[in-house]
């Protein structure tokens, strides 16, 4: 017999060595996977043959923690539909080293969310980083995969740039909608003055979604909150996790964040450092251009919170006062509640 994945002596029982070993004959056969998590890799081993998506899920949860039920696997598809738990992998012409995107919190995470005092201004799992640690953005071997993805990466344009228009860039997990909380409805999820803040947005901003999820989970999640089809402004395009890079900082490891010069270069001359601003609930999501994100407060249990959340509110009002300023990168938008516009820019 052979395990699957070497395993610590610690970790596991008599049961759980027979659940993950299979026979030599077997081994020939295996199908191995690398799972995306928590800017992580795990290498996943299972026979091709005999595997099934719930066996892969079930070896995923042994070697991260993230239970069975709390997992998605953005980029496991069959007949272009999530892969069903019970599809055989062989029916899935994996490639070897076939790389899955996962999204899944571990229940002491979920357990410290559910309980976080109500002022905590720090995101859970946000990174305290050093001036040293953030100076990414002229290393060349990120320039390098930013150039790679100016070339290959298509953006979803929805509809055209207009002249003279500023650019926000919008996260949606946290930042939009409270994507963990049980509802009936989106708006029950969907953060307070959504559309409103849209709507004065748009009026000096050109308006794009980057999330670190797939297309087909922005393009429903925008539907089902209403904003691919409102009237009163529109989305300039979608970006998804294929749009990220990956950067190595020292104290945290490999980390995927959204490089703005993806954009920049897509848009030469349009939208540049000058004039572009990102919100995001996670503040390493801009590592690579720091003076143009925005950590927004994260918007969780929206059953609690919705009655009393004005963030988007203070941001619209935030983006109209800086709208007339020539080049927003100069601004500390991390004080942005403390911004006063001068006289000559009312």
């Amino acid at each position: 017999m052979v395990l699957v994945r070497r395993l610590s002596a610690e970790r596991h029982t008599a049961g759980q060595v027979e659940e993950h070993c299979i026979t030599m004959a077997e081994a020939d056969t295996m199908c191995e996977l690398i799972v995306k998590w928590s800017a992580k890799e795990y290498l996943i081993s299972l026979p091709r043959s005999t595997g099934t998506v719930m066996c892969l899920k079930k070896a995923i949860e042994f070697n991260t923690g993230v239970k069975v039920e709390r997992q998605k696997l953005l980029n496991l598809k069959f007949k272009g539909k999530a892969a069903d738990d019970g599809l055989m992998l062989s029916a899935l012409d994996l490639k070897a080293g076939f790389k899955i995107m996962m999204m899944g919190s571990l229940e002491q995470d979920i357990t410290t969310v559910a309980t976080a005092p109500e002022n905590v201004d720090e995101v859970i799992n946000d990174l305290d980083l050093t001036e040293e640690e953030i100076a990414l953005e002229n290393r060349e071997e990120y320039l390098a995969k930013i150039g790679k993805r100016v070339d290959s990466y298509e953006i979803k344009m929805l509809n055209e740039p207009r002249p003279g228009k500023k650019l926000l860039v919008l996260d949606i997990d946290y930042t939009l909608f409270d994507h963990r909380s049980a509802a009936e409805t989106g708006n029950e999820l969907m953060r307070p003055f959504l559309h409103e803040f849209l709507t004065s947005a748009y009026n000096d901003y050109d308006i794009m979604i980057w999330s670190a999820t797939s297309m087909k989970w922005i393009e429903e999640k925008m539907k089902l909150l209403g904003v691919s089809t409102n009237q009163s402004y529109k989305i300039l395009a979608y970006l998804d996790y294929l749009a990220m890079i990956s950067v190595h900082v020292p104290k945290h490891g490999l980390l995927d964040v959204k490089p703005l010069a993806v954009i920049w270069g897509k848009f030469p001359g349009v939208y540049t450092s000058k004039n572009t601003i990102m919100f995001d609930d996670i503040r390493r999501n801009f590592l690579m251009n720091p003076q143009n994100g925005l950590r927004i407060r994260a918007f969780r249990e929206a059953h609690l919170n919705r009655d009393k959340d004005r963030e988007l509110l203070y941001l619209a009002q935030y983006l109209k006062d800086i709208a007339p300023l020539e080049d927003i990168s100069q601004l500390n938008h991390r004080s942005w509640e403390r911004y006063r516009p001068s006289k000559k820019h009312k």
